[in-house]
C-alpha cells in the first residue's frame, strides 16, 4: 500500500502555520511577563526582545500532533492508508508521549534559565534527567551493541551533546532555527524515503514548526528563541536522529548510521571547536564567548546576514550529501 505523500505536506504546512499564528500571542505574553532579552554585553539589539520562539515552536509541534492523533482515533478502516499510521502510532505511542513530555521538559528548563540564569550544574542536571527519562521510554541508540547500559549511556550523551550544540549556535538571528529547520527537513525526507511514515510525519511537523518561526527571527528579529527555544530545537533534532532505523534488513548499509552526524555536522563541529578553544584558553566550556564559527566570519568582514546564509547553505549541502 503506497502512503500518500500529501500527508507529509499537510503535516509540515499545519505546523508552519500554527507556529506563525501562535508567535504574536506568545510575544505579547512574554512582554507582559517580562520574559525578554535585554540589551547588554555581546548583544547587538538596542531594545528588549521577547523570548517567545520556544513557546511558539512548541505550540506548532504539539497542536498538529494532538490533532493528528485525534483524527487517527476516528479512522476505523484498516485498508485506508491512515491505517498504516494507526499501526505505527500504536506501536510507538509510549515513545511519542515521552518525546512530547521531553520537549516540554526542555522548554521549561530553558524558560527557568531565561528567567533566573541557572548554574551550569543545575542546567546540566535537568538536561540529564530529561534525556534519561526519554531513553527509559525506549528512544535509544543501539549501534549494533546489544548492551542496555551502553545503549542508555550513548543515548543520554547524544541528547546532551546535540541539545547544547544548538544552544551554542543560537548566537545570530535565524542561525539556530534555520539550521534546525534544514536538519529536520533532511531527517523527514530520509524517513519518508525509507517508508518510515510516522517518523517522517513527526520530522515534517518539526521542520514546519521551526521554519514557521523564521520570519520573526530573520533577518531582523522581533522575537528570540531564548534558552527555552534553543533547548527545544536541540532536543528535537537529537530525537529525530534516533527515531529512524538507518540500518534495516532491507537496507544493510552499515555506514548509513553515520547519516545523522553528517546532517548535524555544522552545530556539532562548532560545539567541538569552541569547547577545545575554551579549554586551551583555560576558560570554562559553558561560558559564552565570540569564538563561534559565525563570529569568526563576521570578524573577517562578513555581514551577519551573509554569515547566516552561508552557514545555512553549508548545512543544506551536508544534509543533501547525507541523503545521497
Amino acid at each position: 500500500m503506497n502512503f500518500p505523500a500529501y500527508i507529509y505536506g499537510v503535516a509540515a504546512l499545519g505546523a508552519f502555520l500554527t507556529t506563525l499564528l501562535a508567535l504574536p500571542f506568545w510575544r505579547n505574553w512574554c512582554l507582559r511577563s517580562g520574559l525578554v532579552d535585554d540589551p547588554g554585553h555581546r548583544k547587538i539589539h538596542a531594545s528588549p526582545i521577547p523570548l517567545a520562539g520556544g513557546f511558539a515552536v512548541m505550540t506548532g509541534l504539539a497542536l498538529p500532533v494532538i490533532v493528528g492523533a485525534f483524527v487517527l482515533s476516528l479512522n476505523s478502516s484498516e485498508s485506508h492508508s491512515l491505517g498504516l499510521l494507526q499501526y505505527g502510532l500504536g506501536k510507538r505511542a509510549v515513545e511519542l508521549v515521552a518525546i512530547i513530555l521531553g520537549a516540554i521538559g526542555m522548554l521549561l528548563l530553558g524558560w527557568v534559565d531565561d528567567k533566573h540564569e541557572l548554574s551550569a550544574k543545575a542546567k546540566f542536571a535537568g538536561q540529564f534527567l530529561i534525556a534519561l527519562l526519554v531513553a527509559a521510554a525506549g528512544v535509544r541508540i543501539t549501534l549494533f551493541v546489544p548492551n542496555p547500559v551502553f545503549s542508555y549511556a550513548i543515548t543520554v550523551l547524544w541528547i546532551l551533546t546535540v541539545t547544547n550544540a544548538f544552544n551554542f549556535i543560537d548566537n545570530m538571528n535565524g542561525l539556530c532555527v534555520g539550521v534546525g529547520g534544514i536538519a529536520a527537513s533532511c531527517f523527514a525526507l530520509s524517513a519518508a524515503a525509507a517508508g518510515q511514515y510516522l517518523v517522517g510525519i513527526l520530522a515534517f511537523v518539526a521542520a514546519g514548526a521551526l521554519l514557521g518561526f523564521l520570519p520573526y527571527n530573520f533577518p531582523k528579529a522581533t522575537a528570540f528563541l531564548g534558552d527555552a527555544g534553543s533547548h527545544l530545537v536541540g532536543f528535537l533534532l537529537a530525537v529525530l536522529a534516533i527515531l529512524p532505523h538507518f540500518y534495516t534488513p532491507e537496507n544493510q548499509k552499515t555506514l548509513a548510521v553515520l547519516r545523522p552526524l553528517l546532517i548535524l555536522a555544522v552545530p556539532l563541529a562548532d560545539l567541538v571547536c569552541v569547547v577545545i578553544l575554551r579549554w586551551r584558553l583555560g576558560q570554562p566550556f559553558y561560558v559564552g564567548d565570540n569564538n563561534h564559527f559565525s563570529h569568526r566570519l563576521v570578524r573577517h568582514g562578513w555581514s551577519r546576514v551573509r554569515t547566516v546564509l552561508f552557514i545555512w547553505f553549508l548545512a543544506a549541502v551536508l544534509g543533501c550529501l547525507a541523503l545521497l
